[in-house]
């Protein structure tokens, strides 16, 4: 398990965004326990506050559970939550622009449609 904090964000949200990667990619599968608090405070060498606000975002999510005595566990649903929750942030950041670009350029629906593919044959997309 590897952390990469930088400048960009408080430790705390970046802890958040890292665990939830974790998740999504299945590196904690549904139901899995998550480190503790204290576990990733002395691993990482940050406070445990910090970390424990972290997990709570997680918490506040519905993507992890506190089992009182037992620890954090990933809750059941969390990766398809995180799913749909990136895929609305897929659609509000890149396809709302793209879609008023491609009208400003006078780009037709089918002519856009055509790009796409485009793009997916070009080599540049690994399925």
């Amino acid at each position: 398990m590897q952390f990469h904090f930088d400048e960009s964000a408080p430790l705390y949200q970046q802890i958040a965004a890292q665990l939830e990667e974790m998740i999504f990619s299945g590196a904690f599968p549904e139901g899995s326990q998550v480190p503790s608090t204290t576990q990733l405070s002395t691993e990482l060498h940050i406070n445990p506050a910090t970390v424990l606000k972290g997990m709570n975002v997680l918490v506040d999510k519905d993507l992890i559970e506190k089992r009182r005595g037992r620890g954090m566990f990933v809750t059941a649903g969390a990766q398809e939550k995180i799913m749909q929750t990136r895929k609305e942030s897929f659609y509000k950041d890149y396809v709302k622009s793209l879609v008023l670009e491609a009208h400003k350029l006078g780009i037709t629906k089918q002519h856009l449609l055509e790009l796409i593919e485009r793009g997916e044959n070009d080599g540049t997309v690994n399925n």
